[in-house]
């Protein structure tokens, strides 16, 4: 396993890519943009940055490049807690330094606005890009967290399906941002949520508290979840080295994409 310091260097790259691709489909391609963000663009970018990055990086760092998903993976063992807040500060410096490139390439563009939706941030009710309320983003928030979170845990086990596993990942976030996109402008992310907003200031800084508290909420309940879910099937068989969602993985092990 690498070391930790070459771990928070993935981390934090993934991270910056992840956003800057992400949030860059949509400022980069304002042509394209109708309410803030295009209807499939955001999600399919997203969805391949992360595809990319976890096919790339997962054999060194784990590829989580969301605090979400690292709480989860430390919540169910899979993860030293002893790495878990050098992975967080890691995945915050990553998408700081992804936003502020974007907000540099951006600014090239006359007349753009740093401070628009466009730019990325996620909000809800006035800011949120089909007017949807507090208890709609939370909601849906949450339960996107969940469901990532708990796919990543599945896709993490060493076995057969690891050749494909950034593919399987990468295609829920991609469902899950045509989901959340409309609603919240998509998170599922603090890093990428708090890193946007701190360029924007003003309302998203005022609405990041949910970007935190519904993402970690939810991958905190997904790593409950998936021991009770997927190590029953080894409850009462020592013998047997597998689970009802695949083989176990030592919790402090990257995820062998091979």
């Amino acid at each position: 396993m690498a070391s930790l310091g070459k771990r928070l260097v993935v981390e934090g790259a993934g991270t910056a890519w992840l956003v800057f691709v992400g949030c860059g489909s949509a400022v980069l391609n304002a042509g394209a943009v109708q309410q803030g963000w295009g209807v499939l663009e955001v999600p399919f970018a997203f969805g391949l940055a992360l595809t990319t990055a976890s096919a790339v990086l997962g054999r060194i760092s784990g590829a989580h490049f969301n605090p979400a998903v690292t709480v989860g993976f430390a919540t169910a063992q899979r993860f030293p807690v002893r790495d878990l807040l050098p992975y967080i500060a890691a995945q915050l410096i990553g998408a700081l330094l992804g936003a502020a490139l974007l907000a540099y390439v951006a600014s090239g563009r006359p007349g753009f606005d740093l401070t628009s939706s466009a730019f990325g941030a996620n909000g809800y009710d006035d800011h949120s890009p089909f007017d949807y309320r507090l208890r709609a983003a939370l909601s849906v928030e949450f339960a996107m967290s969940f469901v990532f979170v708990f796919v990543n845990l599945t896709m993490a086990a060493r076995n057969k399906r690891a050749s494909f596993a950034p593919f399987v990942i990468g295609a829920c976030f991609t469902l899950i941002y045509l989901i959340a996109t409309p609603v919240t402008n998509a998170s599922v992310n603090p890093a990428r949520s708090t890193a946007v907003a701190l360029f924007v200031g003003d309302w998203a800084l005022d609405q990041l508290w949910l970007f935190w508290a519904a993402p970690m909420a939810g991958g905190l309940l997904a790593g409950l979840a998936y021991p009770l879910l997927c190590d029953a099937g080894n409850a009462g068989n020592a013998g047997n080295a597998g689970n009802a969602c695949g083989a176990r993985q030592d919790a402090a092990a990257p995820r062998d994409f091979r």
